[in-house]
């Protein structure tokens, strides 16, 4: 906001009367709060600091003591420095004792050779300051109109982090506690040199105070957080080459407001998003999100999933997919709670075996993870570890309920290992589609892969097919339409048990609850309805066919 004393030095009022700096001159980059003409030697207990003082030293002591004291009392208040015109009392040169005095302190000590009325120089300094304080404050008010409307509307954390490198015109980064990136603008700079390493590179930008200046590394710093509770930093990049005076100073104040407000818009909208998922979350969402339906460049993914700390390049990529069992009566924000529970736990999980992955709800029923395994990593050992972790986190055996029971277990579905990012979405719809297809499975499987859903997974990965469908409808259509007609005599379930019984009539009728008489008189009907032979093996084995089909297609 103020000038400094350099600065001052270049205007004109001040050039015309020749100024030679004899002392100090390490402390020209001293900001100028405001321009005193004084006469009198005890001037300094007038003084607040950053005072430019003039003088022509008239009224100043007689002696070099007194001298010495002038000189030393202005630099314990913090006076800008001082400008002494030569010619009423001082001739061709300051007093040696004043010069070394000065230089001690690296207070600036300037003599001007000519006559220079100082009103001049008042004036144009403080129409200098004048002027930086009203472009200031407009600056100001830009940034509390700009934050607050982000507020307003939610915005999210990227859109935040945005603005405010918009604003600045300088690289702005947003990480966790743990140095790794949550979003990120590079105004215009190329974003792979902005961040790459930039977990250990942050680590050594360390400045005291809660928002500080790293002059070595050129960031300006400030904590996100509220509540006291802290959850990540936002960093702008400011190296001292930047400041277009030359000077090398510290960024303007300016800045500095606009990383506070923008850190506090960051941390008021975590506040508000409390009952969402968790920042991390939501970043990892958006990359699965876009490998999924390619709404993004791979390599922009690839980028920021590194950022984040999850390299995918030079990987073998694994996708797992967790689904978990709905309670009786559970209500939807109960079901919504519990899935995001189960997403930490994933994520959890993954941090306990050592691994990295990408972690994120899929739907209203799964979690999903893209797992980049290194390439020493055993594959299935490295999946299978992950799921015990997780069942042991959540509190789980693995799954062995019905369709319809209740959250007894977890299933834990992987796709098949790919290589490359750009077959990402591959191996995760594949664990997508073992999920889907699993969720009928008895069986005690830690892991279901591709080999475990047999016939039912085919079924379910061929669900949209046409001509799956018109298989589905020309084998039980008409029992369908049957039970549509009688919704108190429904035959789908009775032949249902008789062939997931393996056609042994006493077995499907304990499992339908119908006593034998009644199985065989429902069976008839069928057989007249669908005019098929349930002897037939050939015909019962289509039709079971055709069940499996009709599973996947409504639980698609």
């Amino acid at each position: 906001m103020f000038p400094t004393v350099r600065e001052v030095l270049a205007l004109d009022p001040v050039r015309n009367g020749a100024p030679q700096v004899v002392a100090g001159a390490a402390g020209l980059d001293r900001p100028v709060r405001w321009v005193h003409v004084a006469e009198v030697p005890d001037i300094a207990t007038l003084l607040r600091g950053g005072e430019l003082v003039l003088t022509t030293g008239i009224g100043l002591p007689a002696d070099d003591e007194g001298l010495r004291s002038f000189v030393t009392e202005l630099a314990d208040v913090g006076a800008a420095g001082v400008v002494v015109e030569l010619g009423r009392r001082f001739t061709d040169h300051l007093p040696r004792c004043m010069v070394t005095a000065a230089e001690r302190r690296d207070l600036p000590l300037v003599m001007l050779r000519r006559t220079t009325p100082f009103v001049r120089v008042t004036e144009a300094v403080h129409v200098l300051i004048v002027n930086a304080q009203v472009t200031e404050v407009r600056a100001t008010e830009e940034i509390h109109q700009r934050f607050t409307e982000l507020s307003v509307e939610g915005a999210a954390p990227a859109e935040v982090v945005s603005q405010a490198a918009t604003l600045a015109g300088c690289p702005v980064v947003l990480e966790n506690l743990s140095r790794q990136v949550l979003a990120y603008d590079a105004a215009g700079e190329r974003p792979d040199l902005l961040l790459d390493g930039w977990e250990a590179h942050s680590r050594r930008i360390a400045p005291p105070g809660r928002t500080a200046y790293d002059a070595a590394a050129g960031w300006l710093v400030t904590m996100v957080g509220a509540r006291g509770q802290d959850w990540g930093r936002l960093l702008l990049r400011w190296p001292p080459a930047a400041d277009t005076t030359g000077t090398g100073g510290t960024p303007p104040s300016r800045l500095t407001i606009l990383i506070e407000r923008a850190a506090s818009t960051l941390a008021l909208g975590r506040l508000i998003r409390r009952d969402a998922e968790g920042l991390e979350r939501q970043i990892h969402g958006s990359l699965l999100a876009a490998l999924l339906d390619h709404s993004r460049p791979v390599d922009e993914v690839v980028l920021r999933a590194k950022a984040l700390g999850v390299p995918l390049e030079r990987r073998r990529l694994v996708g797992v997919v967790v689904r978990g069992r709905g309670e009786d009566g559970e209500s939807a924000e109960a079901a919504q709670a519990w899935l995001r529970d189960l997403a930490e736990a994933v994520g959890q999980a993954i941090r306990d075996v050592k691994l990295t992955g990408l972690v994120a709800t899929l739907d209203d029923r799964s979690v999903g993870t893209l797992l980049a395994l290194r390439p020493t990593d055993d594959e299935p050992h490295a999946v299978d570890q992950l799921a015990a972790v997780l069942r042991r986190l959540v509190g789980d055996a693995p799954h062995r309920g019905t369709v319809d029971g209740p959250r007894t277990g977890l299933t834990v579905a992987a796709g098949s290992a790919v290589d490359s990012p750009r077959e990402a979405r591959r191996t995760l719809m594949e664990a997508r589609q073992v999920a889907d297809a699993a969720r009928h499975d008895r069986r005690d499987v830690p892991v279901f892969r591709l080999p475990d859903v047999g016939l039912a997974g085919l079924l379910h990965l061929l669900r949209d097919e046409p001509r799956v469908q018109t298989f589905v409808e020309r084998e039980l259509g008409a029992l369908l339409a049957h039970d549509a007609k009688h919704p108190r005599d429904q035959l789908l379930g009775t032949l249902r048990a008789y062939l997931e019984q393996g056609r042994n009539k006493s077995a499907a009728a304990s499992a339908a609850h119908l006593s034998r008489q009644a199985l065989y008189e429902r069976l008839a009907r069928i057989e007249r309805i669908l005019n098929t032979d349930l002897e037939s093996v050939e015909a019962c084995m289509s039709l079971h066919v055709a069940l499996l089909a009709l599973d996947a297609i409504r639980d698609a």
